[in-house]
């Protein structure tokens, strides 16, 4: 088998093991407006880093997001729709230079097996425009367990 050969039965084999996002029959935004933006336009309406992140799963780099020392009660939202996703009560400091929280709105999130650094790990995005937000670990402090570590390029804070 040459060196092209190899690598297509190899790429063609990851994607046929890589679940899907899969959206259920009962999915509320599955008409979302919010998923019908190009990228050409989600470029436009975005800041060149939320961008990166929300639409292409960069990573900022840690300990650089003001939300970081956000300590007043409100709810931080998805910077891409503006959808809930964590009330202030469920930060927590991780010391990991990024936003955490140890649960998130009910139905906010979607999720899906990430391979990016060659081992799996859950990816968590908004429900309502697929923007992506972080991973979730299971390093988290009770009553989950869970560590929603969260690009703070991806929220907004909305204060109570």
């Amino acid at each position: 088998m040459s060196k092209i050969d190899r690598r297509a039965f190899l790429m063609g084999s990851a994607l046929a093991v890589t679940p899907m996002t899969a959206f259920a029959a009962d999915d509320p935004y599955a008409a979302s407006p919010w998923r019908k933006i190009t990228d050409a336009q989600w470029k436009k309406r975005l800041d060149v880093a939320t961008y990166n992140v929300l639409r292409h799963e960069a990573t900022e780099m840690a300990g650089t997001s003001p939300l970081n020392k956000e300590k007043r009660r409100g709810t931080f939202v998805c910077a891409g729709c503006a959808l809930p996703l964590f009330k202030s009560d469920w930060k927590f400091e991780s010391g990991t230079g990024w936003p955490s929280f140890y649960t998130a709105i009910k139905g906010a999130m979607g999720k899906k097996t990430d391979f990016a650094i060659g081992a799996p790990r859950t990816e968590y995005h908004c429900a309502r425009c697929l923007g992506h937000q972080g991973h979730v670990f299971p390093d988290g402090p009770p009553p989950t367990g869970l560590r929603y570590c969260n690009n703070g390029d991806a929220l907004r804070f909305v204060p109570a």
